[in-house]
């Protein structure tokens, strides 16, 4: 389960990335808090029209990123991205702080904020392949996600208290500071065992090149719709947290962030889980997709604060289960020289369909009550099942038979894809070709 952590340069990235996060996590939750209570009456479309700025560049910069993330040296460019959030989040709490902060202010931050986590995303994803090897790829995957969601756990209780002790403005300052660590923990890194792949050289056509790839790959192009969906409309947690919280139990700061820290008990489960696997399997993913439908449903039925906060863990455990193997299947059976630009278009999926569902599902909580918008979370998930189980039909020709002692059993087979394995070829006469030309220019 904890494999990885025996790895130096993971173990520091590991430690570095938890600080990193709880910053941003308290700042997410105090973001929302002063948005939904402090510069609007309670309008959660206004949490959803922030969510969707914060998310938004995603959309537009992640295929300039993913060829960043190729290109480029990825601990010299999380440096600078690790930096540019920690000013801005510095930023941010002085305006808070001097009682100078609107609604327009949040908005222009969020928008910022997107810009540099839209670069910073692919070449954090794709950077974790550096740190250990690709044996170790899937424990390392899940671990950095147990990381993030660990301070998930941490962050939104730690920034509801303290939202209601000293305000907000104290917690986004915190978040500035806590870049720190992760800039300071890729400062240490021993730079010599590096698993570093081959830069990619700059040449025309290499984000088509990255969309043809992806085109090629049937299972990549699956995934990819199911992420998309419940991207889109499941993961709006703010919304559907904070709506439930104020609207249906008249809950406060203090009770808000202990919802977003429970259910993140669950997501660290799930990424716990997911670090025991040693492969990264499709059915997990399909599995995990109706379990998170299904604990939605049991979600918007609760009577109780209590009961609500109990069904968020399986929320979260299915959740996490679902996007961590997502991630890594994509992240271990796609070429190296590829890997960047691959990442970039699932982060863009996943993360940039929030500005559309975001405002939408805002908009429901308002019109229908947040019940109902658990409903849609649920939607997503079941659908998303239901879209792989075609494909399954389709290109692995999934059946039901009866054996002969009569009993049902579900038999599928892989049905190899030729222009995937041409455009593995093509990558691995890239990977040769770059070897050797860095080879002769260092003699």
């Amino acid at each position: 389960m904890f494999s990885s952590l025996r790895i130096f340069n993971y173990r520091l990235w590991f430690a570095g990335a938890l600080v990193s996060n709880t910053g941003a996590w308290m700042q997410r939750t105090a973001q929302d808090w002063i948005v939904l209570t402090e510069l609007t009456n309670h309008d959660a479309a206004a949490v959803g029209i922030t969510m969707a700025l914060q998310f938004g560049p995603l959309l537009f910069l992640m295929p300039l990123a993913g060829v960043m993330a190729d290109r480029f040296n990825r601990r010299v460019l999380l440096m600078w991205t690790q930096g540019a959030q920690g000013i801005l989040g510095l930023a941010l709490g002085a305006l808070v702080l001097f009682g100078a902060a609107q609604l327009w202010h949040v908005y222009v931050f969020a928008l910022l904020l997107g810009v540099a986590t839209a670069i910073d995303a692919p070449v954090r994803q794709s950077f974790v392949s550096e740190l250990v090897t690709d044996k170790d790829l899937p424990n390392a995957v899940a671990l950095n996600a147990t990381s993030f969601q660990s301070a998930r756990l941490i962050g939104p209780a730690l920034a509801g208290v303290l939202v209601a002790l000293i305000g907000a403005g104290p917690v986004f300052v915190i978040n500035g500071l806590s870049f720190a660590g992760v800039i300071v923990s890729l400062a240490l890194i021993r730079a010599q065992q590096l698993q570093v792949t081959p830069r990619l050289p700059r040449a025309r056509g290499q984000i088509r090149a990255g969309l043809r790839y992806v085109r090629s790959r049937s299972d990549i192009m699956m995934i990819l719709g199911m992420v998309f969906l419940i991207g889109t409309f499941g993961f709006n947690f703010p919304i559907f947290i904070s709506t439930m919280a104020t609207v249906e139990y008249g809950a406060g700061a203090a009770e808000f962030g202990a919802l977003s820290s429970i259910m993140a008990l669950g997501a660290v489960v799930g990424s716990l889980l997911a670090a025991r696997r040693e492969k990264a399997r499709l059915r997990v993913v399909i599995v995990s997709a109706a379990g998170f439908g299904l604990a939605c449903v049991g979600a918007a039925l609760t009577p109780t604060y209590w009961s609500f906060a109990a069904a968020l863990v399986l929320v979260g455990a299915s959740s996490l289960t679902m996007m961590n193997t997502a991630n890594a299947y994509v992240q271990i059976t796609t070429a190296p020289l590829m890997r960047g630009r691959v990442m970039a278009l699932y982060m863009a999926i996943f993360a940039g369909g929030t500005p559309i569902g975001a405002p939408v599902v805002g908009w429901a909580a308002n019109t229908i009550g947040p019940r109902w918008t658990m409903g849609i979370a649920a939607a997503s998930g079941l659908l998303a099942a239901g879209l792989a189980l075609i494909w399954l039909i389709r290109s692995r020709n999934l059946r039901l038979r009866r054996t002969p002692d009569r009993r049902f059993r579900v038999h599928f087979r892989f049905q190899g894809d030729g222009r995937a394995r041409g455009y593995e070829r093509e990558m691995a006469t890239q990977e040769i070709a770059i070897i050797e030309s860095t080879s002769k220019r260092l003699g």
